[in-house]
């Protein structure tokens, strides 16, 4: 019984093994198309480098071609990355680094949001803390029960 489970422990280990080593053995297929999508066209189109549509693009075929030869290389994704920024510029990838000053890119639009909603939450505070306004000849408007009277009587009177 012993050796029996000693083995299914082995198979087990070997297939967690054999997961963990062929995870990252994708297709190239399937890395272009992660890598492609992760850079933009530098033709001022403001597409990403596989989806660019602009007829005629002088650049995205070119970028293209570079990025296929990267991949069937089997060039990292960070030397595809940084091959790419540094014939093409910073601007060539789709999201920000999120080193140095770029990391305001991801902060900023998350303290707008909550500054934004800290706003919202004041001004109806605000609203709601409102005192109630009076009338020129100090008569108050009906608030409650009166207000339901009011609006019974308004409804029976208009009737047809």
């Amino acid at each position: 019984m012993t050796k029996r489970l000693s083995i299914r422990a082995l198979h087990c280990a070997l297939l967690s093994a054999a997961i963990i080593l062929f995870a990252g053995a994708g297709d190239q297929s399937a890395r272009f198309n992660e890598l492609g999508h992760q850079l933009m066209c530098i033709c001022s189109c403001n597409q990403i480098l596989l989806e660019c549509n602009h007829v005629g693009c002088p650049d995205s075929d070119g970028m293209r071609n570079e990025l296929a030869a990267a991949v069937s290389r089997g060039d990292s994704d960070s030397l595809v990355e940084q091959a790419f920024v540094q014939k093409y510029g910073p601007t060539v990838l789709a999201a920000p680094t999120t080193t140095g000053f770029d990391r305001t890119a991801w902060i900023v639009p998350f303290v707008a949001l909550f500054v934004g909603f800290g706003i919202v939450v004041l001004v109806v505070r605000a609203w709601k803390n409102r005192p109630t306004p009076a009338l020129a000849d100090g008569v108050l408007p009906a608030g409650g029960v009166d207000r339901d009277r009011f609006r019974d009587q308004a409804g029976k009177e208009t009737e047809l």
